[in-house]
């Protein structure tokens, strides 16, 4: 199993503490450094200066979001940043949420999986450099009608092949990532619970698509915080399960809410939401139950740390991307240098 390390957003004062923490991560062996991107940073601005300032670590998209650009500026960026990072790059994608699709982008957050399918067909198309034409039930290429005509991409990505991924919650992207990607971006992941709430899917995708789970990565981010006192480590990411379970999306549509759900939590799940989106977010962090942070992050002793790696890799697990927590850049170096020191104790490196 090799070690990711997720910046998630930049910005809010970190910026160098981010690429200290990306360069680290080089140094220290780690495979690949995500960024992630929503209604602030983006992330191909991030992965450039992560990738100009680091020497082979991998640099990724977690994600960019699908309803920000047309499909063709997605293939011209892989293959741009593949290039300029002399190979190192890896494309994630996503259709973010309704909120932030129809809020800040203003493109209807309809038919997620149709418009996913299509899109990575075009950016894959678009990448191999053949000239450029496209039928489907959301993009048509060229417009018919009018004076375009089929265009090939000029840039020469340094590989044949630039790794896809998808961030994928619900069974049925699931289901298609496993189909038509490379690897799978998991957020929220147990390791008591992935086959049921994850890699059932992914192998259905696969076997559909003829292939097995060789080769397909299974990349989850899991908050990463070391020290002797376990429950003291959870409490603090009580505000933040709060936030993805209880406030992200509506009561109605909340993809975070369904995986904790699917994970024995119905009953809990609930109660987060109604208090969050009803304003009481101390209640809705009180209300998150001490178990689910503990199987959704990695906590404790780095000893204790290297025996959740074992299970999350026997449970499937190919790259386990870590989000090392601290209110200091040293606590945040300190913690990703645990990262290696439990994988070599685990006995997975």
């Amino acid at each position: 199993m090799r070690l990711g390390i997720n910046l998630g957003y930049w910005g809010a004062g970190m910026d160098g503490d981010n690429l200290a923490v990306a360069q680290e991560a080089d140094r220290l062996g780690y495979d690949v450094c995500w960024a992630a991107e929503a209604y602030g940073s983006d992330a191909p601005t991030v992965l450039t200066w992560v990738a100009a300032q680091t020497e082979s670590i991998d640099v990724g998209s977690a994600i960019m979001q699908i309803p920000a650009r047309q499909p063709a500026m997605t293939a011209m960026t892989a293959a741009t940043l593949d290039s300029l990072s002399g190979g190192r790059f890896r494309l994630g994608l996503g259709v973010s949420g309704p909120q932030v699709s129809e809020g800040w982008y203003g493109v209807k957050f309809d038919k997620p999986l149709a418009r996913t399918r299509e899109y990575v067909e075009i950016v894959r198309k678009a990448m191999t450099r053949e000239r450029l034409s496209y039928e489907g039930q959301h993009w048509t290429l060229p417009l018919p009608g009018g004076p375009g005509k089929p265009i090939k991409l000029t840039v020469h990505p340094e590989r044949e092949h630039i790794p896809l991924y998808i961030a994928a919650i619900g069974p049925k992207n699931l289901e298609q990532t496993g189909e038509i990607a490379d690897g799978a971006l998991l957020i929220f992941p147990s390791a008591e619970h992935l086959e049921e709430t994850a890699l059932t899917y992914l192998r259905a995708g696969r076997e559909k698509a003829g292939k097995t789970m060789e080769g397909f990565d299974v990349s989850p981010t899991l908050p990463l915080a070391i020290g002797d006192d376990v429950k003291g480590l959870a409490d603090m990411f009580r505000p933040y399960t709060a936030l993805y379970v209880g406030g992200m999306g509506s009561r109605k549509q909340n993809f975070y809410n369904q995986l904790a759900q699917r994970m024995g939590y119905e009953k809990e799940a609930a109660e987060i939401q109604d208090k969050y989106l009803d304003g009481d977010k101390a209640g809705a962090a009180a209300a998150v139950p001490h178990q689910l942070i503990d199987q959704t992050t990695l906590l404790g002793p780095i000893e204790r740390i290297a025996e959740r790696m074992q299970a999350y890799a026997a449970a499937g697990v190919t790259t386990l991307n870590l989000a090392p927590a601290g209110f200091t850049l040293e606590e945040r170096l300190t913690a990703l240098r645990a990262g290696t020191d439990a994988l070599e104790r685990s006995g997975l490196a």
